[in-house]
């Protein structure tokens, strides 16, 4: 497991459980903070099938850090796991990304939940 704390503003755990990436993401995430989450969302990390996201402890995410929650559902499953907050829930509705990401309603769920084929 590891964690990473950016200036007290933010706090990022990541773990793996077989070919599952379980990311913790909690606090601000903007530009000038989201080097640790673009660590633990490297999409180029190898074995890693689904992507769970554990976002109920964001207070914010601006396009950046957005960007960088998306990067992974190019070409595989990123999973929202938990309750969404508002603020972030209000701007994945309003850019459209909450249709690249699939929902759990905790992260035991967001591991194995099967999920629809994607389509290109």
């Amino acid at each position: 497991m590891d964690t990473h704390n950016a200036d007290g503003r933010n706090y990022v755990e990541t773990r793996s459980e077989g070919n599952v990436r379980i990311v913790v993401m909690a606090g601000e995430f903007d530009m000038d903070t989201v080097e640790q989450l673009r660590t633990a969302m490297d999409p180029s990390v190898p074995g890693v099938a689904r992507f769970v996201l554990d976002v109920a402890g964001v207070t914010f995410v601006d396009s950046t850090a957005l960007s960088v929650m998306l990067q992974p559902a190019l070409d595989r499953p990123v999973v929202l796991a938990g309750e969404v907050p508002h603020r972030l829930a209000r701007l994945l509705e309003m850019t459209g990304a909450d249709r690249a990401f699939a929902h759990a309603v905790d992260v035991a769920e967001a591991t194995v939940v099967d999920l629809p084929p994607r389509g290109r």
